[in-house]
């Protein structure tokens, strides 16, 4: 049994929620706060696997109640978020802050998005719960090794098979060439996959020798905020991809929501599309529809799966291997959800499983080999 604490000013809202989530037998409603301290007091007090958490909400709000309970009682939250630019710059935030991911916010009226969030909030809600054990094993690790450093070394590996390494440019990277062997990186990536992207690309330098193209599932009016939030971090150059665009190496570019991004054209004319076709594919942008067109250049691309749930990117990952480029997975003890990497991994497609914390680094190494 997963137990919820719903988060949040409105009863209509906390009713609406505890309907979706009972309809699972697996899922049962332990608690309801009405304002930010309530949510404090009752994580403290029911010890849920899991919070659903608004915004907007007196006493303390959203951000606020995140950074009383994370440092001391993490949990898996999932911020209740409008679909707007504003509420686009504050999800960021709360990601930023230790949430995993986020829904639609409801309209009081019930209109359109009750029953459209339904098997996406089950659906997220047990994908996340797990994560509650790693989170407060992470940070009782963090405590014993700020109250004794020498066990530094015992600990850094603890619950996966990575020792954190972090590199600040690209002469601490092995070169097995004095030229870069790939001349495109793209990225597909799902829940929990923010703050994973910032963790790679922060770690690049100005002069990255490629572009990267990078199919994050998420809502149209997320992605321009969430584009110019990595611009403003990296010393790379992000933006929201735009159609007929030619990359450049030390750019990244992200697809806009709702749409999907893919390279187009051959080598010394390549452009970016960014089109609403195939508009039949599960998730837009599609990091199956990324992938597969990066595989025009062969062996001189690179395909990076992260965090997410389902299993989009593997079938265009095939066609990349055929075409005899390179695979890089996310491991399983760093990802919120091993969904999309897992079916990555399960089909024999990855050439390295890489933590996240490393993840840069195997990127930076693999395009020099």
């Amino acid at each position: 049994m997963i137990k919820i604490l719903i988060a949040d000013d409105s009863v209509f809202i906390r009713k609406i929620l505890t309907t979706i989530l009972e309809k699972d037998p697996l899922l049962k409603v332990i608690g309801n706060a009405k304002n930010g301290e309530e949510a404090v007091a009752l994580c403290k007090e029911l010890n849920p696997d899991v919070m659903t958490l608004d915004v907007d909400m007196p006493k303390l709000n959203g951000l606020e109640v995140l950074e009383r309970i994370m440092p001391t009682n993490p949990l898996p939250v999932l911020m209740v978020s409008s679909l707007t630019s504003e509420g686009a710059e504050t999800t960021l935030k709360a990601l930023e802050l230790g949430a995993l991911d986020f829904i639609p916010k409801l309209s009081k009226s019930g209109g359109l998005n009750v029953f459209n969030i339904e098997s996406d909030l089950i659906e997220k809600v047990k994908a996340v719960a797990h994560r509650k054990a790693i989170m407060q094993r992470n940070l009782k690790n963090k405590t014993l090794l700020n109250n004794n450093p020498s066990r530094s070394t015992l600990l850094s590996g603890t619950g996966s098979s990575y020792q954190p390494t972090h590199v600040s440019s690209l002469a601490s990277v092995t070169r097995n060439t004095s030229r870069p062997t790939k001349d495109v990186v793209a990225i597909g990536v799902s829940t929990g996959g923010p703050p994973a992207v910032q963790k790679i690309l922060s770690g690049f330098e100005a002069d990255f020798p490629a572009p990267i193209l990078i199919a994050q599932h998420m809502p149209a009016s997320f992605t321009g905020p969430f584009a110019a939030r990595l611009n403003n971090i990296c010393k790379i150059q992000v933006k929201e991809a735009e159609h007929g665009e030619r990359p450049r190496p030390g750019w990244a570019y992200v697809s806009p929501g709702g749409k999907h991004l893919s390279l187009e054209g051959r080598m010394g004319s390549l452009t970016l599309s960014v089109r609403e076709e195939p508009k039949d594919a599960l998730y837009k942008p599609s990091a199956n529809v990324l992938m597969e067109s990066v595989s025009l250049l062969g062996r001189r691309a690179l395909g990076v799966i992260l965090t997410g749930m389902g299993s989009d990117g593997m079938e265009g990952m095939k066609i990349l291997k055929q075409k005899g480029g390179r695979v890089l997975a996310q491991n399983e003890a760093s990802c919120v959800v091993y969904g999309m990497p897992k079916a990555v991994v399960d089909a024999n497609l990855a050439d390295e499983v890489v933590d996240i914390e490393n993840m840069s680094v195997a990127i930076l190494n693999n395009i020099y080999q």
